[in-house]
């Protein structure tokens, strides 16, 4: 046995015995939250349970279980809808090589039972309950998606529901493209997903109809489960809190807007205390040096500084602009592609540019989360480098997802620096930066970059700041960067440290022994406990 084949397996043996005693001990607290929660009355709050998870507790899985446990705890009502192979097809059951397979149903239904146990199968009116939709195939509009292309797909709607575009982005994310093949097997997926969210649309308009919830609460919003129960819901008029996981670790980020898009509110009057500042420049010391996580993921396990082949290369130039690209079909992609249509739209420009201004030294870099284990792109920057050719073109260099040159210190050395919506940007602006941003991000609902609003106005700037011996930034683009980043780590960004912990594979979490009523106590619960029942803010206070 090889030394690899070995680590494997053992890799995976204890991931399933880490698995099987988190399962224990979430069954064990779930039959005891069970005991110990009051009557209930009044409209119960919907928590709907479709992709988070299949196997395995993960973390936005948890973030949902904690919080409709302290629901419950206070005597609040809550009714889960849950899928028991309600879809012929759903994202993370799909097998991108494979896509004909079956769904791993067993698993993830044992799954769900877990997190559920102590509660009754199926709910009655206005009792906590658990609510399963199975699938049931509408042969009639599976006859009418047969002949349809792949672009009548994507904007296919059906009795006024867009089933079309509630179903892409979760396909390009299993896909980890953005530009789909028109082929069987992308038409395939694309018509079971679409089936499978007529079916979630027409069960949940009946859970909705028996239940009257005051409010839904569900994971980002983007995936076709959700995304329709969220449709359906809005349609209704009912409040959609969507969660996804926060910028710290082990943190949650609950809304009523789009959680991948971000949004928050900051009062035009808030000021960084001197407190406030300190605790904020801590941790950009670190952030600067690589030590950070996003989502359970450590990406720079070191970070190196710029090495002096860069450093002599970049010495024949009369300036640097470094240019940091994303992930094409991560789920804030969508929100971003307001510009450009997509972020190689953005690159093809930006390359004709390149072209023009030999003096300028352009470093492309590649987003780390291209290559990621279990999520590496289909179609990567590195692909787009090696088919435009940007190896040729002297005053360029590339730099691949898995190197760690350090970024801040390329910041700091450059004129200018150009983002699509990769958060560097903000990061660049706190460092006093100019940033041309040329896709919508979570930090431009604020003025903290450039970002013009077509794609000659950004071509325009770009020429102009290549061009300009100095580029004046407004002061408040600094203020507002780090104004937005307090709040997105300290006021949005709710702990759940005291409840769960990274497992084995770090995306996914652990539950930690703790007693009940200090779920009560937990400031992450109160903030998301006043924001669904007393329409607060989802922040967490001072």
């Amino acid at each position: 046995m090889t030394g690899k084949l070995e680590d494997f397996l053992i890799q995976r043996l204890k991931r399933g015995l880490v698995r099987h005693l988190n399962n224990f001990k979430i069954r064990r607290m779930a039959r005891r939250i069970a005991r110990l929660s009051p009557p209930s009355s009044g409209a119960p709050i919907a928590f709907f349970k479709a992709s988070t998870g299949i196997d395995d507790l993960s973390w936005n899985s948890g973030f949902h279980l904690l919080a409709s446990w302290a629901l419950r705890l206070k005597g609040v009502p809550v009714v889960y809808f849950a899928c028991h192979a309600g879809m012929s097809r759903c994202v993370l059951g799909t097998n991108r090589d494979h896509p004909y397979r079956d769904m791993p149903c067993k698993s993830c239904i044992y799954q769900t039972r877990t997190l559920y146990a102590g509660l009754p199968l199926q709910a009655d009116n206005h009792a906590s309950g658990v609510w399963w939709f199975t699938f049931d195939r509408d042969e009639k509009l599976a006859t009418s998606l047969l002949q349809l292309s792949l672009q009548d797909l994507m904007t296919f709607e059906y009795e006024g529901l867009p089933l079309g575009k509630l179903c892409l982005p979760g396909l390009r994310w299993i896909l980890r493209i953005h530009h789909l093949k028109d082929d069987e097997p992308t038409r395939y997926l694309l018509r079971e997903y679409i089936l499978s969210a007529w079916n979630v649309a027409q069960k949940f308009s009946r859970f909705l109809d028996a239940t009257q919830p005051r409010a839904v609460v569900i994971f980002n919003g983007q995936f076709f489960p959700e995304a329709t129960a969220r449709w359906v819901a809005q349609k209704r008029g009912l409040r959609v809190i969507t969660h996804e996981v926060g910028l710290q670790p082990a943190s949650a980020f609950f809304t009523e807007g789009e959680a991948t898009a971000y949004p928050i509110y900051i009062p035009k009057e808030f000021e960084l205390s001197a407190e406030q500042n300190a605790r904020l420049d801590a941790y950009l010391a670190k952030r600067f040096q690589g030590d950070f996580t996003m989502a359970g993921i450590k990406f720079w396990p070191e970070m190196k500084g710029l090495d002096e082949t860069f450093l002599q290369k970049a010495a024949g130039f009369k300036q640097i602009v470094p240019v940091f690209t994303n992930v094409i079909f991560d789920t804030s992609q969508p929100h971003a592609n307001t510009v450009f249509e997509d972020m190689f739209a953005w690159l093809d420009m930006t390359l004709e540019v390149i072209k023009k201004h030999p003096e300028t030294l352009f470093v492309i870099r590649a987003h780390p989360d291209e290559l990621r284990v279990r999520k590496s792109s289909r179609e990567t920057v590195e692909d787009w480098v090696t088919r435009q050719r940007v190896h040729d073109e002297p005053n360029v260099v590339f730099v691949g997802p898995r190197e760690t040159l350090s970024s801040y210190e390329l910041i700091q050395k450059s004129k200018f620096v150009m983002v699509y919506n990769s958060t560097i940007g903000l990061e660049a602006s706190i460092l006093g930066a100019p940033v041309l941003c040329a896709g919508r991000a979570r930090f431009t609902q604020y003025p903290t970059v450039f970002f013009p609003q077509t794609p000659a106005e950004v071509r325009r700037t770009m020429e102009a700041f290549l061009q300009a011996e100095t580029i004046d930034v407004p002061p408040e683009f600094q203020r507002n960067a780090r104004r937005f980043l307090y709040y997105q780590l300290f006021r949005t960004s709710l702990p759940f440290d005291d409840f769960l912990q990274p497992s084995v594979r770090t995306t996914q979490a652990r539950l930690k022994p703790f007693d009940p009523q200090a779920l009560l106590e937990s400031q992450a619960i109160q903030a998301i406990l006043d924001g669904l029942l007393a329409d607060g803010d989802f922040l967490l206070k001072e």
